[in-house]
């Protein structure tokens, strides 16, 4: 077999490898000690391991690197960090701290094929998917380089559609959840989706108690259509339904995100048509105003806007919270994350570059 990142398997998957090489099965808990709770990044520290065994890790296995091209740090205190894979290519991650929890947001592809019209990741189009091990890999390295930060919360809100890279993304979840791992709790564990139905069905089957994030961002489909061109293939109405039925399924809330883009989204009329569409089942809206983008040409909300918007659901019957961004002054937003196609004559790459220590 050619040789894999053994942070792409899974505990079950590595039990299976090891009992075909006639090893015992605690080896796989102790493998995954040793990767996830202590930091191995080599089978030779794996003290507690036989040599056969090391051997045998060696010849079918590998770690992977992320290279860290750039840190840079928010006047807020939030830091995102530019990784280079493997390939060359680059993505990037957020450390969210507060005083009451330190919050990974992670991503899932390079780029992202969805191309929303008010986000970053998508303008350079989509290059692949993650692999598993690349996107624990990100947690790993925040875990082990930012020491003094206990890791609370992780929410898959980078660049890309989570659902889109299904297989991958549920795999790492189960890895970030696992007791044997770095054991965080599923309910600490957010996934986000600008509306893929076929995989919020398939979520809904996963008996993880996961939350689950669905990006609204407009109350009827002809604003939605020009602003979520997914919309286009799960319309609304469609999409409702389906977390409808995710939450009668699994009884799990669901949490809404609302950006608020001036003049476009935060009407009278889209406080009643986006009442109309919520009420009768368990939920939380997130109202979110928008992070301006240089490419694209919406504004953020004016203050009046978000106040009147809020209100309006209010009298309807409909809480929400209001989100304050965190990290816009280094594009660490929501919506703000990009996908690098390349780093020639790339001025944020470079501005990225001059923050890095």
């Amino acid at each position: 077999m050619k040789k894999q990142d053994i942070r792409n398997f899974s505990q079950e998957d590595l039990l299976r490898f090891l009992q075909g090489k006639n090893q015992k099965a605690f080896n796989a808990t102790q493998i995954f000690s040793w990767i996830y709770k202590k930091g191995a990044e080599d089978f030779d520290s794996m003290s507690d391991l036989s040599l056969e065994l090391r051997q045998i890790l060696k010849k079918n296995f590998y770690f992977s690197k992320l290279i860290v091209e750039a840190i840079k740090e928010s006047r807020d205190g939030t830091k995102k960090i530019l990784f280079k894979l493997e390939d060359s290519s680059l993505i990037e991650t957020v450390l969210i701290p507060s005083k009451e929890r330190n919050t990974i947001c992670l991503s899932s592809q390079v780029g992202c094929r969805f191309s929303c019209k008010f986000c970053a990741s998508g303008i350079k189009g989509f290059k692949r998917n993650l692999s598993t091990a690349e996107i624990v890999s990100q947690v790993l390295f925040v875990k082990k380089y930012f020491f003094n930060v206990q890791l609370t919360h992780i929410v898959f809100m980078g660049t890309g559609e989570p659902l889109d890279n299904y297989e991958n993304v549920l795999r790492a979840v189960r890895i970030f959840n696992s007791t044997y791992a770095l054991n965080i709790g599923a309910r600490r564990i957010t996934i986000s989706t600008s509306g893929v139905i076929s995989g919020i069905k398939k979520l809904a089957k996963e008996n993880l108690q996961v939350e689950i994030s669905v990006s609204l961002h407009a109350s009827d489909n002809k604003i939605r259509n020009n602003i979520m061109p997914i919309n286009k293939k799960y319309p609304l109405q469609d999409l409702i339904r389906a977390c409808r039925q995710y939450f009668l399924l699994t009884k799990r809330q669901i949490t809404f995100e609302y950006i608020l883009i001036h003049n476009l989204n935060c009407t009278l009329d889209d406080a009643k048509r986006l009442s109309f569409l919520l009420k009768g089942f368990d939920f939380k809206l997130n109202l979110i105003p928008y992070n301006k983008i240089a490419e694209f040409n919406f504004e953020p909300p004016i203050k009046l806007e978000v106040l009147f918007f809020q209100n309006q659901l209010s009298k309807m019957g409909i809480k929400s919270t209001l989100r304050l961004p965190r990290g816009t002054d280094i594009n660490a937003a929501c919506g703000q994350l990009r996908f690098y196609a390349e780093t020639k004559n790339n001025t944020n790459l470079r501005e990225l570059h001059t923050n890095f220590r």
